[in-house]
């Protein structure tokens, strides 16, 4: 038995990964103690791990600080991540001391959990729920202008932060050591070297498992006709404008439509809606997917690597960065489009297309099985207990 520390910082896409993970290290018999936050409390206990809350070491956010992380600023996640690593030095340093881990397995971008990993001499293992990035797969992402002038003008003040750290015992070098892949740290991956950009380029303390889901459910498209699936996520979700295009686009085809919303837009706001289509604020995605036959999708790796477990091909519509690097792989492999022109002609255009033409579906089912003929989260489990490598 080991004793494992998890960390993860408050974003659904980063935790869910690491539950089925926790999930089978502790079936394995290995004690996991997973810092998180509160409104990840229950599903972190489902596991079988134990819950740590985080909430009261947060910083306090001003207006415009809450604006840059809700448009997702690279620059403002990376200086409140300083922030609460800072908030939470006492802390750590006596749960390092009292549970005394035998492995660290953080988020990627988590630093409070991969600083106190280096600063305890634990080994550590990354939780990677993007694709691996080095400078080879970094050419997937196509940062926006307005992302590569908030990186540039942002980096004084990441500088000005990073120096508060060294007091504590933190030595950083710099915030790429803090957040790039690199060869000689073990990592594992929720995707397959298939999927993977320049998978050749990442040496074996890379550990590609597939898709980390707690779902055995098997894709079952057979129905009286079409489903289409739309969800934007759980960050960039407020798009009311969107939503009412793809029900526009929508409602006079011979299809059925489920639109995930999350709680940012009022249902109201969407009008009476078609027979046709439903809008829910949330819904167990995997379970839909499995029927779904095209997902309109923000193109976050979670909800990519979900279709495509479920052999469900996509529209996509990336609002990021990195977003874009995904929907760009996906098009590379054929299992999806992307959605050029947003209007409700062009919405309904680019649906008919992935209905009327077999081969997105077909490259979905092809990598739907690389998916899951990867070691999943036993592979993990695994390669997290035999830390370091």
């Amino acid at each position: 038995m080991k004793k494992i520390a998890f960390f993860c910082i408050p974003a659904h896409g980063h935790t869910n990964p690491m539950l089925p993970v926790a999930a089978e290290l502790v079936r394995r018999g290995n004690a996991v103690r997973f810092y998180s936050f509160n409104e990840f409390e229950k599903k972190i206990r489902d596991t079988g791990a134990e819950f740590i809350s985080c909430d009261s070491f947060l910083p306090a956010l001003t207006k415009k600080e809450e604006a840059g992380l809700k448009k997702v600023s690279t620059t403002e996640m990376t200086i409140q991540d300083i922030r609460t690593t800072i908030c939470m030095n006492e802390f750590l340093d006596k749960e390092f001391q009292s549970f005394q881990p035998d492995v660290v397995y953080t988020d990627a971008v988590c630093f409070w959990g991969k600083l106190n990993a280096w600063k305890h001499h634990v080994p550590m293992v990354v939780s990677t729920s993007t694709f691996a990035f080095n400078r080879m797969s970094s050419q997937y992402m196509k940062n926006s202008l307005r992302e590569m002038a908030g990186l540039i003008f942002g980096l004084p003040r990441i500088s000005r932060e990073l120096k508060k750290l060294e007091p504590y015992g933190y030595q950083v070098k710099s915030v790429l050591s803090l957040v790039q892949n690199d060869n000689d740290t073990d990592s594992v991956v929720y995707t397959s070297r298939r999927f993977q950009p320049y998978a050749e380029s990442f040496s074996d303390h890379y550990a590609f498992v597939g898709p980390s889901v707690f779902s055995k459910v098997l894709p079952a498209k057979e129905k009286e006709r079409p489903l289409i699936y739309i969800s934007m996520g759980t960050v960039i979700n407020d798009r009311p404008d969107f939503y009412s295009k793809c029900i526009d686009a929508l409602k006079d085809l011979h299809v059925d439509v489920i639109i995930s919303c999350g709680n940012a837009v009022d249902r109201e706001e969407l009008g009476t809606l078609p027979e046709n289509i439903q809008v829910h604020p949330y819904v167990d995605q995997l379970a839909v997917l499995a029927k779904a036959d095209v997902f309109i999708t923000h193109c976050g790796m979670n909800s990519v690597s979900e279709s495509l477990y479920m052999a469900a091909p996509m529209v996509l519509y990336p609002q990021t960065g990195e977003q874009q690097a995904v929907a760009r792989r996906v098009t590379e492999i054929g299992a999806g489009l992307m959605l050029k022109d947003d209007s409700s002609k062009g919405i309904r255009a680019a649906v008919q297309e992935i209905l009327d033409n077999k081969t997105y579906g077909n490259a979905a089912a092809e990598c739907s099985a690389d998916f899951r003929a990867c070691s999943g989260t036993v592979g993990a489990a695994e390669f997290i207990e035999n830390a370091p490598r």
